[in-house]
């Protein structure tokens, strides 16, 4: 009887104590796993969200954003004043030019001159007042330049030129000054200039012949 009365010992305190501490540890570790998975998603989020970015950024720059040069045309001349090249008389030139504009944003330009030279000698010129051109619009405007007979008269050419032909051979020179600019960050300076050459009737005052060529400085 004494043997089956005997006492079992009780399991030591300090496994239990262990076994706590495991599961404890347990724990914490899932939380930082959960912490590290949840970082690493909010990072490849943000990584993607600057490449999309960057990406559309970049495809803007080279479409929507990429500044278009300005284009300068002559669409018409005509003559106007007196019926004879003589001192003293008034002589115009009515030029319609137009100025088109590409870009998403206005051109927004300075004075802009044009000159008539005939033989390499101004015998003419105008000053157009600063302008805008809205965004992918067209500017028409009428330039009038006025005419210095004395000037042509003292061309030595000129009687040689109206007997032969009764035509006299003059350039226009237009120079436009302006500046593109998007969203106060991208700009862009631009000087438009165009050359023309015509061949003008002195009798009837009609352009026989015209041609231009544009250049563009940046």
């Amino acid at each position: 009887m004494a043997e089956k009365d005997q006492a079992i010992p009780l399991a030591p305190v300090g496994y239990h104590l262990r076994s706590d501490e495991e599961e404890a540890m347990s724990r914490e570790v899932k939380v930082k796993q959960f912490h590290h998975r949840k970082y690493i998603k909010c990072c490849g989020c943000v990584t993607a969200l600057i490449l999309i970015l960057a990406v559309t950024l970049l495809v803007l720059a080279f479409t929507v954003f990429w500044i278009k040069d300005p284009v300068i045309k002559m669409n018409s001349i005509k003559l106007g004043g007196g019926s004879a090249v003589r001192s003293g008389t008034n002589l115009t030139l009515v030029a319609d030019v137009s100025v088109k504009n590409p870009n998403v944003a206005s051109f927004k330009f300075s004075n802009a001159t044009t000159s008539i030279t005939y033989n390499d000698t101004v015998i003419g010129q105008a000053w157009t007042p600063p302008g805008k051109v809205k965004a992918r619009r067209t500017l028409r405007m009428n330039v009038t330049v006025e005419i210095i007979p004395d000037k042509i008269l003292a061309v030595s050419r000129l009687w040689g030129d109206v007997v032969s032909s009764r035509s006299i051979n003059i350039s226009s020179y237009t120079r436009i000054r302006g500046r593109v600019k998007i969203l106060k960050i991208i700009k862009k300076h631009v000087v438009v200039k165009m050359n023309c050459s015509m061949t003008v009737n002195v009798t009837s005052r009609e352009i026989l012949a015209q041609s231009c060529k544009r250049h563009l400085l940046i």
